[in-house]
């Protein structure tokens, strides 16, 4: 006696399960079209330090940054200070920590100010090391002074403006950044250096040297965290908010940590809330600098 078995329950068991996988199936591919299409943005910083330290400190910031606000970030840098800043005004980039954008023209680019680092003031500086004969700027006249590179607001324009406005000519090399005009300034080659006060004290701490300060200028808020007016509002909110609550997650903490240990920084470093306001130094430099520092 053969018993026959109907297939309709076994259709009507599976057909739920094609259907769920079929969902899950479209969901997935709609969610790899979505993460395809998502932009990835490049992140550019001012070259400080040599290339390796600028990667060095800024990849874990940066990778951090991307994991905590689902924004894709590239860190991007250039060779030089101002190859990194020739991306950023070729609009190549969307997110910066620079001090390049204050100038009237190129303010006009629409960058947005978010934050800076939780660092005391910087100043323009004019060093040598501490056992150089020279004591006084009028003893760089005809000197080669090194500096490290045509952008650097601060360690160049600040202090060669004041070598200008004193009417003390000299012999002007661009090392790249701030580390290759010190290895320059310790290896001889130059008799001084324009800087910014922050390196110098990271350079003392990292090897060991010792300056004699020159001239020092007025103080300047730290370089700026900025983004182009190109990425989109909850985007640029969502980095902000990654980069300014670093400081009070256990991670973030220690990428932070990492960092200024990395640089020797005097003062442990965190992410602050800036805006414009907070950048009308550089934009006073502005008002009265030579035309031919613009």
């Amino acid at each position: 006696m053969f018993k026959f078995v109907t297939t309709t329950p076994a259709r009507s068991r599976l057909a739920p399960t094609l259907v769920r996988c079929l969902l899950a199936l479209a969901c997935a591919g709609s969610a790899a079209n979505a993460a395809a299409a998502a932009p990835c943005y490049n992140f550019s910083p001012v070259n400080q330090y040599n290339v390796q330290v600028s990667a060095s400190f800024w990849n874990p910031i940066i990778h951090y940054v991307a994991e905590r606000s689902g924004v894709c970030l590239n860190l991007k840098l250039g060779r030089t200070s101002a190859d990194t800043t020739s991306f950023v005004l070729a609009r190549e980039v969307d997110f910066a920590f620079t001090n390049h954008l204050f100038s009237p023209e190129r303010m006009k680019m629409g960058w947005t100010v978010f934050g800076r680092r939780n660092l005391p003031p910087v100043r323009s500086q004019i060093v040598v090391p501490a056992d150089s004969p020279v004591r006084d700027l009028r003893q760089l006249a005809g000197a080669t002074v090194a500096f490290p590179g045509p952008e650097a607001l601060v360690a160049y324009k600040a202090s060669y403006a004041q070598l200008l406005q004193r009417d003390i000519p000299v012999n002007v090399v661009f090392a790249g950044n701030q580390d290759a005009a010190f290895t320059q300034l310790f290896a001889g080659m130059v008799k001084a250096v324009g800087a910014n006060s922050q390196l110098v004290e990271n350079w003392k701490g990292r090897e060991g040297a010792a300056f004699r300060v020159l001239w020092s200028s007025e103080p300047f808020n730290d370089l700026a965290l900025m983004y182009s007016p190109r990425v989109p509002s909850e985007r640029a909110r969502a980095v902000a908010r990654a980069f300014l609550g670093m400081h009070r997650d256990p991670q973030g903490k220690r990428v932070l940590a990492a960092a200024a240990e990395l640089i020797h920084s005097p003062a442990p470093i965190s992410f602050i809330a800036a805006d414009d306001s907070d950048y009308a130094s550089y934009r006073a430099f502005y008002a009265g600098v030579p035309a031919e520092l613009r």
